[in-house]
């Protein structure tokens, strides 16, 4: 997982500057912030709000409407699990269900440790592999109760 930049407003002023200082750059602007920072709390968002000259309600209805940001720090790895139909279908529910018991956590929370954080997810573009899972920024298909232990300790170093 890439190595986030702890939070500063003048870090935060740079990027939206870089990015261009604009309202229509909001959604581009979050991005960024996720990638540097990993979530975008309330401070980010009344800084983005100053800075955009919007108010602090319109940041936070587009933090909100978009699953991938996220407003607290996320686990070192984040593992998405399909919800889709194509998913349910083969099994994405059980899988879903071991995951959380496994992990001990539910879904949009953090284990203990902050090794990992569990995220529904409603495609991966991986349908005639499913059910698919994805930890960091890899996709796995086909994955089911052993697959998922496996792919867990692989990447977190934690077993079930």
């Amino acid at each position: 997982m890439t190595q986030r930049l702890p939070f500063d407003e003048k870090t935060a002023r740079d990027l939206i500057s870089l990015t261009g200082a604009e309202p229509r750059m909001l959604v581009q602007i979050l991005r960024v912030f996720v990638e540097n920072f990993g979530f975008v709390n309330d401070d980010m968002i009344r800084l983005l709000a100053s800075e955009l000259n919007l108010s602090r309600a319109e940041v936070h209805g587009v933090v909100s409407f978009y699953h991938d940001f996220r407003t607290s720090p996320p686990g070192q790895h984040v593992v998405k699990i399909c919800q889709a139909e194509a998913c349910q279908a083969m099994g994405s529910r059980a899988l879903t269900d071991h995951a959380k018991q496994s992990l001990g956590i539910d879904m949009h929370a953090t284990t203990e440790d902050g090794a990992v954080t569990l995220e529904p997810v409603y495609c991966l573009g991986n349908c005639a592999c499913s059910p698919a899972v994805m930890i960091n920024d890899n996709v796995y298909g086909k994955v089911d109760a052993n697959t998922f232990d496996t792919l867990i300790s692989k990447h977190a170093g934690q077993t079930s």
